[in-house]
């Protein structure tokens, strides 16, 4: 799909839940936020009724998330069936590795090509003032069942927030001590992560570049979507960055979002979105879904402005009821 922009749209971001077993503090309210009913929330048949056409429409690539996707049950054989979709080339996951230890090898026998761990610090009590949840050891555990299991491509994310006892190094070094490949994400300005002002992709490169030495540009393409990769001497990852605020990538954007609601949103900062799953239960033709879809892709903002002040159509929803 080419959007009017003359961008091409080859990646979706499908959220299968909005429920969360931690409740980071820059995504969620400590008491959570209500649940979406199940009534409400795409049905597997329905997702992979969406996936179908959008891989007829050009999607080649498909990245599961939530909420936290592994709380979901059959999650793992949605994936396996998702990747038997005609098209389709790559599925992965964003998860936040409290259920990944138990999970691991039912994703690797659905052909997982990817897994994302979420985790913005290797300090327990840090983790524990970021998430309200004592779970960090579930989630080494995780890490390390996926680290033994070379077969799967393992990515870091690390959402750099500016708080004290967050250290960037920490992580960095899995990168140097694995191959792993970690990457730093600059906070965005939606629901409450507006309280947080983050850290830039220049101010955490510069203080790599001190510790660990040069960095030089990596020209190759390890994900989805807008990451850009560093080498540092000795290390057997990358350091990559996701910079949507100092290193604006709208012009390049090639994703769309599916919500577990059902409704395709084209740019994270808007609210606005397109009902799909009305149009399924309200017995639409795959003609008429694709129809939708298409005219949602060439409305596709040429860019944000998180910069600018926002209108009254800016995104009010927490980043788990979006799906990040």
């Amino acid at each position: 799909m080419i959007d009017s922009y003359g961008r091409e749209i080859d990646y979706i971001r499908i959220s299968i839940t909005d429920r969360c077993n931690l409740r980071c503090v820059y995504c969620m309210p400590e008491c959570g936020v209500e649940s979406v009913s199940h009534d409400k929330i795409l049905r597997y048949d329905e997702i992979l009724y969406l996936g179908e056409i959008f891989a007829e429409l050009g999607i080649k690539k498909i990245k599961i998330t939530g909420g936290e996707p592994l709380v979901r049950k059959g999650a793992p054989s949605l994936i396996g069936d998702l990747k038997k979709i005609s098209g389709i080339e790559k599925v992965t996951i964003t998860t936040n590795g409290v259920n990944l230890e138990e999970t691991v090898d039912a994703l690797l026998h659905a052909g997982i090509d990817g897994i994302n761990l979420s985790l913005d610090t290797l300090d327990p009590e840090v983790f524990f003032k970021i998430t309200r949840r004592n779970d960090f050891e579930k989630v080494m555990r995780g890490f390390q069942a996926v680290l033994a299991r070379k077969e799967i491509p393992l990515k870091i994310n690390c959402v750099p927030m500016g708080i004290e006892g967050q250290n960037i190094f920490e992580l960095a070094e899995f990168s140097r001590k694995y191959p792993v490949h970690v990457r730093y994400i600059e906070m965005m300005p939606i629901g409450l992560g507006k309280k947080y002002a983050g850290r830039t992709e220049e101010e955490i490169l510069g203080e790599l570049e001190k510790r660990y030495g040069t960095a030089v540009k990596f020209s190759g393409n390890l994900g989805n979507g807008p990451g850009h990769y560093y080498e540092f001497p000795e290390f057997q990852g990358k350091i990559g960055f996701i910079s949507a605020m100092s290193h604006k990538f709208c012009s390049s954007c090639n994703r769309v979002r599916l919500t577990s609601e059902g409704y395709l949103k084209t740019c994270l900062q808007y609210d606005v979105g397109t009902d799909l799953r009305a149009l399924l239960r309200n017995g639409a033709s795959k003609e008429e879904v694709k129809e939708a879809i298409g005219k949602a892709i060439q409305e596709k903002p040429q860019a944000h402005q998180f910069t600018e002040k926002q209108d009254r159509h800016g995104e009010q929803h927490m980043m788990s009821q979006i799906g990040g």
